[in-house]
């Protein structure tokens, strides 16, 4: 396993890193036993970055990571949450600064941590960006000050979130951002604003390499917000890998955690040799020739996108 510098923080952090979600059973049935055997998988792979949020099955994703993580050292990992998403589905989003310090908490206790390195606004797509910078950021402050929390990020899907928020504070009130489905085999639009994020000292956290399903032998899931166009185009793909015997799965971690400014990528699963497989796919060397086939049959969707939260943080839709 390799490791990057997360921006200006000093962490050290695996190329690819653990998305837990999947703990709390958002894509199928799950076991407590798979969860922590999933958990344990990741760290003796070299994995040191864990990422959840109580808006991942309604807080049961930090339940089940929390008793994963019992009678393990510490310093044997790092650990993000988030605060202001707490389920999609009824969409709850609450930014306020009195329900950031109880969910920050509420995280700690479920999580069995007396304090938690990254802290990040989940989703702020769905948030007035006037609470996120005026009462959010500085409850997030506050709690750092406390020594509860290390650093402080922000997540989300829309990749014009990330500038509007981070020119409205000075540089290092923003440690890290978080975003997905913009750096994989189809997508690479994270890639252009990489100067801009390193101007403002941001590491750069990537999540969901597989497109949330796009890339994968099973496909997209019927809720996903891709339009037919991209899903056809990344379907094409996948067919060519199963015809040639490639693992598609495998290239697009491979691809996502190949640049070296990309400080992470998250991969999640419940299932312990997913999390197997994934640490041993990057530290093998990518097949250039495979992906020079599939990046020249995405050729014609690359970078074609989808969006979502309120209508003025929607990034502009190519394709």
């Amino acid at each position: 396993m390799k490791y990057r510098e997360l921006g200006r923080t000093g962490l050290q952090v695996s190329t690819l890193s653990f998305g837990a979600s999947s703990l709390g059973g958002v894509f199928h049935e799950i076991r407590l036993a798979d969860c922590i055997e999933t958990v344990h998988a990741a760290l003796e792979g070299g994995i040191n970055l864990i990422d959840v949020s109580p808006a991942y099955g309604e807080t049961l994703a930090e339940t089940n990571l929390g008793k994963a993580l019992q009678g393990i050292d510490r310093d044997r990992y790092y650990l993000a949450t988030k605060i202001g998403s707490y389920s999609e589905a009824r969409g709850d989003y609450d930014y306020s600064r009195q329900r950031t310090i109880d969910s920050v908490q509420a995280s700690l206790e479920r999580l069995g941590v007396d304090h938690v390195d990254i802290i990040q606004c989940h989703d702020i797509e769905f948030a007035d960006h006037d609470v996120v910078v005026n009462e959010t950021l500085p409850a997030l402050a506050e709690l750092r000050d406390q020594g509860l929390v290390r650093f402080i990020g922000i997540t989300g899907l829309p990749l014009n979130i990330f500038p509007k928020i981070l020119d409205r504070v000075p540089v290092g009130t923003i440690d890290t951002i978080l975003s997905f489905c913009h750096y994989e085999l189809n997508n690479t639009m994270l890639a252009d604003m990489i100067p801009y994020l390193k101007g403002k000292q941001v590491g750069i956290i990537n999540a969901s390499p597989t497109g949330m399903g796009l890339l994968t032998p099973q496909g997209a899931p019927d809720w996903h917000p891709s339009s037919k166009t991209i899903r056809e185009g990344c379907a094409r793909a996948v067919a060519y890998c199963k015809e040639k015997g490639i693992d598609i799965v495998k290239l697009a971690v491979q691809f996502a955690c190949a640049h070296d400014d990309i400080a992470t990528t998250l991969v999640g699963t419940a299932r312990p040799q997913n999390i197997r497989n994934n640490i041993e796919y990057v530290d093998e060397l990518i097949d250039q020739d495979a992906l020079a086939a599939v990046l020249e049959i995405l050729g014609p969707i690359h970078n074609f996108n989808f969006t979502r939260g309120l209508p003025e943080h929607r990034d502009q839709i190519v394709g």
